[in-house]
């Protein structure tokens, strides 16, 4: 989350009255107990309890796999957490709905928001990446659909497997 707000502040120093708040709804995709190990040390944990099964090939980047382990969550469930956040922030936008409110977060998180919010489609997500620093904007018309007006995603190069 350091970075989020790093890029955050970034943002910040560019506009005029605006400020920084932090909210742990916008963090990627939670780990639970396995939080800030690698890829390799996770499926170790796993390997070695008897518990579990082991994680598919390419666990990290299935959108529905969730780890068998507490607080654990599954990339769509993280980006239902960050799409829910977003709708609750943005409910009351200013006057004519005339109120800027940007949201730094992490890809993958913000990539499946995106499908929850029905600006993505679902079979993109997986296609899509972030640049580090570049948005996407999105905007809520006043039926209260999302669509993405501005910035692109980063298309990922067929076979590459997502890093975040």
């Amino acid at each position: 989350m350091l970075c989020a707000w790093q890029t955050a502040g970034a943002v910040v120093d560019q506009m005029k009255n605006a400020t920084i708040e932090s909210f742990e709804a916008l963090a990627e995709r939670g780990l639970g107990c396995v939080a800030n190990l690698t890829v390799s040390e996770i499926e170790a944990v796993l390997q070695q309890d008897p518990r579990y099964p082991l994680p598919p090939p390419k666990w990290k980047a299935d959108s529905h796999y969730r780890l068998p382990l507490q607080g654990a969550e599954s990339l769509l469930e993280a980006g239902e957490r960050v799409a829910d956040h977003i709708v609750a922030r943005t409910a009351t936008d200013g006057p004519n709905g005339t109120m800027v409110k940007v949201f730094v977060g992490h890809g993958a998180a913000f990539r499946h928001a995106a499908f929850h919010l029905g600006a993505l489609a679902f079979e993109r997500v997986a296609e899509l990446s972030m640049f580090h620093g570049r948005p996407v904007l999105l905007q809520r018309d006043p039926a209260g659909r999302w669509r993405q007006v501005a910035g692109e995603w980063k298309v990922r190069p067929k076979g590459a497997e997502a890093k975040d």
